[in-house]
């Protein structure tokens, strides 16, 4: 109980220091400003009057430069003194009575001793006193500027919570989080579905860890780093936070972005002290999360100065990771999906010894992945993830638990009380294709126009053997396309040159329908256009797969060539891959033509019931077109209406 009145009692602020200043200046400017107007200052000459009167009792200088008068009794009753008789409660004024400047205390010091001498005054003190007032009201400003800039620097450096970067003098600190044995991090290497490879690597710099005399003893050395590389959303931060959950060692975890900061030298400085915390809690592990951030290629921005804040920062890393003085039992992680773009010297060996690749997971691991991410969720019994695991193709882990979470959404929004097979279908179609909108207003020429064109890819890809099978194709309008056809590639490691040739014939058979059935075109086939085109400039430029190039390749690998303004071929190069480039669409779109020619009353067919009922599937063309010629057996898994 005592701790939670304390933790909820008031607590002492700094900045109520700096209150209390500004509310002393403001009152002492309004004493200022209401002396300004008070009765008792009074003018050298004004006192002469008093003096010579004999209206003064007692004078007492201060300072030599300011004076105050007490006047007699008998002045304290003339009508002129009755503003300084009586103090503010109405009592008799003790005095001072008045107050003035002195101008020269010599000059005022003889005329004091005069009047003494002929009895005008009874007497007179020369005094010293301290003016604090005046000692505030020159120091006052520099406190609040210096509070100003404290306030300042330490908005710009994060702000005052906790962590290296919240104090003024500490904007040097890293910010990095630190996870040990009092921190409790629940994800372990049993919550990681699938990236078997990427786990046992990890898996063993953590044994290097805990237990480095058994590779040592064999005169092996503990390796420096890991490399987490592989397309977004495939789990490399998450593995890290599972080494977290595994390790018993102090864990650092920061992003690369929290090296840069507007100030110069801050980036190296938060490196410096990132490894100086490392180093004191050895055995230790850094992740460095999107560290492409901080380690891209120097030298390679023309528009940089010199002296590069980024750059800075890159070397440092490189010195602390392999340089004088590393011999110490501290690992570096770090995760990216731009290894292209890294610096050359960041990932030798003996600073990242390891390049984990963590790939898109294959149909097994995917189904390992729904299997993590449909535990929590309440679900039909019997629901098959084989079945869910091959209708996601080229789906990563988070694309997965994208889907199971949509799935449950859509579940609750159709009030069920679990979530079954279609809710799970429903979700991909959604995350693939883009919310419905049935609201869509279509004219039924449009209408049509779409159902033909879609009913064209479906022809196509029905009668090539290499192209995808077909799942299903509807004319709703879904997120920016006016309808959609769904296919379940084949996954393959290596792809022949008649599959991509058969892939963009299916393609094509969208606009090649148009032309069959209306003899014109339309703007409808702006992504399948695009799509041919960057699979043919991929056999042709990549893939070294045409015959007139040759076996050639445009490709850079370390993707430095972004950061040029020149093409890697001479012009007349680039006006024959811009002819073979052609050569290879139009001889695709010739044969969709073709193709849906010889079956042009199956393909009217097919476009009438998908005008119809807005969505057909896999059975409806085998109603018109028959078993499919190039028909697999993986295909029947692929049927949604089972």
């Amino acid at each position: 109980m005592s701790d939670n009145k304390k933790s909820g009692g008031l607590k002492f602020s700094p900045w109520w220091i700096s209150g209390a200043i500004i509310f002393m200046f403001i009152l002492l400017n309004i004493f200022n400003g209401t002396s300004m107007q008070d009765p008792t200052k009074i003018s050298s000459s004004k006192f002469d009057e008093l003096l010579n009167s004999g209206q003064i009792e007692k004078v007492i200088v201060f300072n030599k430069t300011q004076a105050e008068a007490y006047l007699t009794a008998a002045a304290q009753k003339d009508k002129a003194n009755k503003k300084v008789s009586k103090d503010l409660f109405g009592n008799p004024n003790k005095g001072p009575h008045y107050v003035f400047e002195i101008a020269d205390a010599q000059n005022f010091e003889n005329k004091l001793i005069k009047a003494k001498t002929d009895l005008k005054l009874k007497d007179y003190d020369f005094k010293v006193k301290d003016d604090w007032s005046g000692i505030i009201f020159q120091i006052l400003p520099f406190v609040l500027i210096i509070g100003v800039w404290i306030y300042l620097m330490r908005r710009m450096s994060g702000g005052g919570a906790g962590g290296g970067g919240g104090q003024i003098f500490n904007i040097g600190k890293s910010r990095a989080k630190l996870f040990d044995e009092k921190s409790e991090v629940k994800t372990t290497f049993k919550d990681v579905a699938g990236l078997e490879g990427a786990k046992e690597e990890v898996q063993e710099i953590v044994e290097f860890l805990k237990n480095p005399e058994k590779y040592t003893v064999l005169g092996g050395k503990i390796p420096k780093g890991a490399l987490l590389v592989g397309p977004p959303g495939t789990g490399k931060t998450l593995l890290a936070k599972a080494v977290a959950g595994e390790a018993k060692v102090p864990f650092f975890s920061l992003s690369g972005s929290d090296f840069v900061e507007m100030f110069v030298g801050v980036g190296a400085s938060r490196v410096r002290d990132l490894f100086k915390q490392a180093k004191e809690k050895s055995p230790s592990i850094i992740f460095i999360d999107e560290i492409d951030a901080v380690g891209r290629a120097r030298g390679k921005n023309n528009m940089s100065g010199g002296n590069d804040e980024r750059e800075n920062t890159l070397n440092q890393l490189l010195t602390e990771m392999d340089g004088f003085g590393t011999d110490t039992h501290v690992i570096v992680i770090a995760a990216t999906n731009r290894a292209d773009v890294l610096d050359k010297a960041l990932m030798r060996a003996g600073r990242f010894d390891r390049q984990i690749y963590v790939d898109l997971p294959d149909i097994r691991e995917r189904k390992e992945i729904f299997e993590v991410h449909l535990a929590p969720l309440k679900k039909v019994e019997g629901l098959d993830t084989d079945f869910l695991a091959k209708q996601t193709p080229g789906f990563s882990g988070a694309d997965i638990a994208n889907v199971c979470n949509e799935a449950a959404l859509i579940a609750a929004r159709n009030n069920k009380t679990a979530v079954d097979k279609q809710d799970f279908l429903d979700a991909v179609d959604r995350i693939v294709g883009g919310l419905e909108k049935k609201n869509k207003i279509v004219t039924p020429a449009e209408k049509r126009a779409i159902a033909v064109h879609e009913a064209g890819h479906a022809t196509v890809s029905w009668m090539l053997e290499h192209a995808a099978p077909l799942i299903k194709v509807t004319i709703v309008p879904r997120g920016q396309s006016l309808g959609a056809a769904w296919y379940l590639p084949e996954e393959r490691l290596i792809v022949r040159p008649d599959q991509m040739l058969d892939e963009m014939c299916a393609t094509m058979g969208g606009r090649a329908a148009e032309k069959v059935i209306f003899d014109t075109i339309s703007t409808g086939a702006l992504s399948d256009l695009e799509k041919v085109t960057k699979q043919a400039r991929a056999m042709v430029t990549i893939y070294g797969l045409n015959e007139k190039l040759g076996n050639i390749t445009y490709y850079d690998s370390s993707g430095q060539s972004e950061y040029s303004f020149n093409k890697p071929y001479s012009e007349d190069t680039a006006i024959t891959i811009d002819k073979e480039i052609s050569l290879l669409i139009e001889g695709q779109y010739k044969r969709a033509i073709e193709i849906l020619q010889e079956n042009k009353d199956k393909l009217l067919q097919l476009a009438d019931i998908l005008i119809e009922k807005e969505v057909i599937f896999k059975d409806d063309l085998e109603t018109i077109f028959g078993k499919r010629p190039y028909h697999k057996d993986n295909e029947d898994l692929a049927d949604l209406t089972v």
